[in-house]
């Protein structure tokens, strides 16, 4: 006899029996069916950083990249995924994504953090990225330059080799990336080349009829388009529909974005964030589709989530520059700005920015 009576069991019998079904087959369901009878389940994908791939494990106490080899900060390593993703895995998703298909022919470089210079001082880090700066790799017999600084006899701030071999593509594209108007000269220069010119400035209240409805929609005149767009150095992972309505997006989305496979002149003056970019033009592969780029770095502070020790920023500077020089770019000017302050500091025989003229070699 039951302890607490003969009905009472029996009708206990029953959803005993089932629990014990469920706690022996619910691991060998489907999570699907798992849903369907109601218990909640932990989704089955992980938040993944698309960041650039550390390429050194660990962090010093600043955030900044000291690497293997040690030196000031004494830590290791700049760029550190929780969620390991590749760089490169990362374009080929987006592309995949779109549907455009730019990055399958697109090898993408990691970024390499360069070595210490000696003594891994600030004056050795400064002299060798200041070498850089001040040694063209090219010589043009032909160059393009501002016709407004041609007519006051002024030093070209910029400028565009222009030999036959290096302008053989047609139809010719043009991005231009500026907030105070810069970019004028350029945007004339290339247009008299027959160039489709975009121009991108989220600032302007005239792109766009002066809100953000479609960051893409391009009002104009002639061959120029403006946009109330910005550079992004993250990589995503948007819709086509979201991306069109997006105000700031990685390069390589903006040309998916606009059709466009190759960029033959692209300006930026990105106010203190053009060393992430560029990290991310190196990462992704994008610059295998640049031809000619101006830009402009700026050293008086280190820049948009770049953090560190100033010997540990300079490198990484450095080892940016380096990276994209083994994309394919080469040096054929430089133009010194402003101010002689370098993170801060001021330096006799340095300034605090310097306008940047390359052209792509590889393609």
């Amino acid at each position: 006899m039951w302890p607490w009576g003969d009905r009472t069991g029996l009708l206990l019998i029953p959803p005993l029996l089932l629990a014990l079904q469920l706690l022996v087959l619910w691991p060998k369901l489907p999570s699907a069916v798992q849903r369907d009878v109601g218990e909640q389940t932990e989704t089955a994908f992980s938040v993944m950083s698309i960041d650039p791939e550390t390429r050194q494990r660990g962090r010093s106490a600043g955030g900044a990249d000291v690497g293997a080899q040690g030196g000031a900060g004494g830590g290791q390593g700049l760029y550190e995924d929780e969620n390991e993703l590749n760089s490169r895995q990362v374009a080929m998703v987006i592309e995949k994504a779109l549907g455009v298909g730019a990055h399958e022919e697109m090898v993408p470089y990691s970024l390499e953090m360069q070595p210490w210079a000696p003594n891994t001082s600030f004056g050795a880090e400064l002299n060798r990225i200041l070498k850089y700066i001040n040694t063209p790799q090219l010589n043009c017999s032909k160059v393009l330059s501002s016709e407004t600084q041609k007519a006051t006899a002024a030093p070209p701030r910029w400028q565009l080799c222009a030999e036959d071999w290096l302008l053989h593509t047609s139809p010719c594209v043009a991005y231009s990336f500026s907030m105070d108007g810069g970019d004028r000269d350029f945007q004339s220069t290339v247009s008299r080349l027959g160039c489709e010119v975009h121009s991108f400035d989220p600032s302007s209240s005239s792109t766009s009829g002066g809100h953000l409805g479609n960051s893409f929609a391009s009002q104009g005149r002639d061959m120029l388009s403006q946009h109330k767009m910005w550079l992004e150095w993250r990589s995503s992972r948007k819709s086509k529909r979201k991306m069109r309505n997006s105000v700031s997006l990685t390069l390589a989305d903006i040309m998916a974005a606009l059709g466009h496979r190759a960029v033959h002149f692209l300006y930026a003056d990105l106010l203190s964030a053009e060393w992430r970019v560029f990290q991310n033009w190196i990462e992704s592969g994008t610059l295998q589709s640049v031809h000619h780029v101006v830009a402009t770095v700026n050293l008086q502070w280190a820049g948009f989530e770049v953090t560190g020790t100033e010997q540990e920023v300079l490198r990484y500077w450095f080892s940016v520059l380096l990276g994209l020089q083994a994309s394919g770019l080469r040096l054929v000017h430089s133009s010194a700005g402003k101010g002689q302050s370098v993170l801060k500091q001021t330096v006799t025989g340095a300034h605090s920015s310097y306008t940047l003229s390359w052209v792509n070699t590889s393609l």
